[in-house]
């Protein structure tokens, strides 16, 4: 049986491929014979991002994978897990000044992935530029990989005996769904003032992820007034870094949620923020985290006693259906270090599978970069959203639109 901090691999499949990315624009045309070398070169300090899956004794196991990485000159999609993807779970692209790497969600998060980004970058860029930048706080081939990095995140912790934290909030499970949202999902890059953003947030008593909650659920009792159903915006909270560890690369995020009844006015912004913060921290407590990390490994030990095709099934099935009006996740990086003069834009890519329009948030180079995701046919939704942040007097710049061309996933070993 798996250790309880490792991959829950059954977790994704080919119907719900549970992939995310980054997407980094830099000020010049990618070389990409300089990328896949420093892709190769950085396997040495970060051997978990190549690997792959196989299936031994009818169980998933992740092995290292000694093919390379791909790194392709193009946008389209592949699958991880297959032949096209050398059966890694990560794979590279770039297209003109972008690049991009998306990697199975099952393997790590967010936190997780950015120093990985920024490794490869830093190599790419000193040796594109023949420069010499200060190396601090990049993890580069040479340097040493810690415990808190791969091991147990909670090493320090009594989670088996943790106790029901003092505020749980009930689940709500008649939330509004958003109509016609059954189209091919699209993503929107939008770029907003930092200093206009953090105003706003001092102004009415918010954070970015309150704001841009209230925000949203402005937006949707414009685009659907006749809809009574309570709003609910699922917020990624980090439970590592919450209980102490920011340095570990597995995935232990979640969500908290945050509602907006049709009866509650949201006519005034500070008194909306205030009680979206107060919702987003009564749930960010440690005593939540560690309970519900006790929670999900009960959880685990039971599915681990079933069969993998039973597993697999299990999850199919709760996967299945939208699971909050609309989500946001902040990624909190503010800065690449010394490679932040030559990045022009950063977006954190994730589709939109578990609602209608998911909101990923990067902030570099005193700017807020918005990767916006959503399954309707048009731009009505998305311009209301934005007419919003007008009204609040933040201004708003669209930086690029395209269908989702996330990588897919597939097992084919199973197949055989």
């Amino acid at each position: 049986m798996s250790k309880f901090y490792e991959p829950m691999l059954y977790v994704a499949s080919k119907v719900h491929p549970t992939v995310m990315g980054v997407l980094v624009v830099l000020k010049e045309k990618i070389d990409g014979n300089i990328l896949r070398q420093v892709v190769e070169e950085l396997r040495v300090r970060f051997p978990y991002f190549y690997v792959r899956e196989t299936l031994s004794e009818g169980e998933l196991e992740i092995q290292p994978n000694p093919l390379p990485m791909t790194v392709r000159n193009s946008w389209d999609a592949i699958d991880l897990g297959t032949e096209a993807s050398n059966f890694h779970l990560g794979a590279w692209k770039y297209q003109g000044k972008r690049l991009a790497f998306e990697v199975n969600h099952i393997l790590t998060d967010g936190s997780g992935i950015l120093p990985y980004i920024k490794s490869t970058l830093y190599l790419y860029l000193t040796r594109k530029f023949g420069i010499a930048l200060d190396p601090t706080g990049y993890r580069l081939p040479g340097s040493e990989i810690p415990e808190s990095e791969t091991g147990n995140p909670f090493a320090h912790l009594d989670i088996e005996h943790a106790e029901p934290p003092l505020y749980q909030k009930p689940a709500i499970e008649n939330f509004m769904r958003l109509k016609d949202a059954d189209h091919p999902p699209k993503f929107t890059y939008i770029k907003l003032s930092e200093e206009q953003v953090m105003r706003n947030c001092k102004t009415f008593d918010g954070s970015p992820n309150a704001f841009l909650a209230v925000m949203i659920a402005r937006a949707i009792r414009q685009f659907e007034p006749d809809d009574k159903d309570p709003i609910t915006v699922a917020i990624s909270v980090n439970h590592k870094a919450i209980l102490g560890n920011t340095n570990n690369y597995r995935l232990f995020s979640n969500v908290v949620t945050v509602d907006f009844p049709f009866d509650k006015s949201l006519d005034d912004l500070t008194k909306a923020c205030t009680v979206t913060r107060g919702q987003i921290i009564l749930q960010s407590q440690p005593e939540n985290s560690l309970w519900a990390l006790k929670k999900q490994n009960e959880s685990r030990q039971k599915l681990d006693s079933l069969s993998l095709q039973m597993r697999l099934g299990i999850m199919e099935k709760a996967l299945s259906g939208d699971r909050s009006t609309a989500t946001i996740s902040y990624v909190n990086s503010r800065s690449f270090g010394v490679l932040d003069p030559y990045i022009e834009d950063q977006y954190v890519l994730f589709g939109p599978d578990v609602s209608a329009f998911c909101i990923e948030v990067a902030c570099i180079n005193h700017a807020f970069f918005l990767s916006i995701a959503d399954r309707f046919k048009d731009d009505g939704f998305l311009n209301a959203f934005l007419r919003e942040l007008s009204k609040a007097n933040v201004d708003y710049e669209i930086k690029g639109q395209e269908p989702c061309a996330l990588c897919g996933f597939d097992r084919p070993f199973l197949a055989q």
